[in-house]
């Protein structure tokens, strides 16, 4: 059976290994949800993640979880746009998430990356997902 949002399901899986104090998830690997992570490190809010290929074809994600003082540093974490209602924005009107302390994560022309460098490069596209 296929998965209809598989970014959506890291993203569950990340929220419940957070719940549960884990240091370490994995996920099935994409293109889409790596890059995703690159902007989740680049921003401070996972360690690392490294991909594992298997020899049936198939590859998957380890996610280090980023923990100070004993508290997860990703507070909220929510899909946006989902397969049923997608939610695009141009440059002017992209969301701040909690004044500017979260961020939304964009997929654009130029690539995935964070709210703030889409402003910066002019540029709107689809709304992934916000974090704070």
């Amino acid at each position: 059976m296929s998965m209809s949002d598989p970014l959506g399901d890291m993203l569950t899986r990340i929220r419940n290994a957070i719940g549960r104090r884990k240091t370490k998830v994995s996920t099935p690997a994409s293109k889409l949800r790596a890059r995703v992570l690159e902007v989740l490190k680049s921003e401070g809010y996972i360690r690392d993640f490294s991909q594992t290929d298997f020899d049936n074809g198939k590859s998957e994600i380890e996610i280090e979880l980023k923990y100070f003082d004993g508290v997860p540093v990703i507070r909220e974490i929510a899909r946006v746009s989902k397969p049923g209602r997608r939610v695009y924005v141009s440059a002017k009107t992209i969301p701040q998430v909690a004044n500017g302390l979260g961020i939304s994560i964009l997929s654009t022309p130029k690539g995935v990356m964070a709210d703030h460098e889409a402003r910066e490069q002019n540029v709107g596209g689809e709304v992934l997902c916000r974090i704070f």
